[in-house]
């Protein structure tokens, strides 16, 4: 008889496109307080990689990520997923302004091997995790470097985000270890 194996806890990491930095602060204050404590935050860095979201969040958006402390199961993307999404919802009617979505939250998870990311959106690379969610691999860490895809989003592909991703990736390497 074949085993099952529960996964490894997984990090949570969430992507924050905001409109200003002001935005995404709150929106980091929104998601501890959901979520529980950050443990790592990435600088809060311009994001120009596409025109895709400039008329929701304006045009001169900042991207940030976030960490959460706490480990979680990696079957709870979807459900998190939902989460997130309302919390858009609320910021947009928080934050003052005329834009329509003044923040973007994308979670996701790394695990010692790859980063995962949530969406709402199908596609050809994507796979369905249930909840009317999908995820994809949107990198793999492969010799001691993140390796990107045909589809990986063009900023994700940026050394910046790789070093980022790899502190991300120690730390949860060293919270499996404890």
């Amino acid at each position: 008889m074949w085993t099952l194996k529960k996964p490894a806890p997984v990090k949570l990491i969430i992507g924050i496109l905001g409109c200003n930095a002001d935005a995404v602060n709150t929106a980091v204050e929104m998601i501890k307080a959901k979520f529980g404590p950050c443990d790592l935050e990435s600088p809060t860095w311009p994001f120009s990689h596409t025109e895709y979201y400039a008329e929701e969040t304006g045009a001169e958006i900042v991207k940030k990520f976030v960490t959460l402390e706490k480990l979680f199961a990696p079957d709870k993307l979807a459900a998190i997923k939902h989460k997130t999404n309302k919390m858009e919802m609320k910021l947009a009617d928080m934050l003052t302004g005329d834009l329509s979505r003044p923040v973007n939250l994308d979670p996701g998870y790394i695990e010692p091997s790859k980063l995962v990311l949530a969406s709402a959106k199908n596609f050809s690379h994507r796979i369905y995790i249930g909840k009317k969610i999908w995820a994809e691999v949107t990198l793999i860490y492969n010799k001691g470097r993140w390796m990107t895809f045909e589809y990986t989003f063009p900023d994700h592909k940026e050394e910046r985000y790789h070093n980022f991703f790899s502190q991300v990736r120690d730390k949860l390497v060293q919270q499996l270890r404890e």
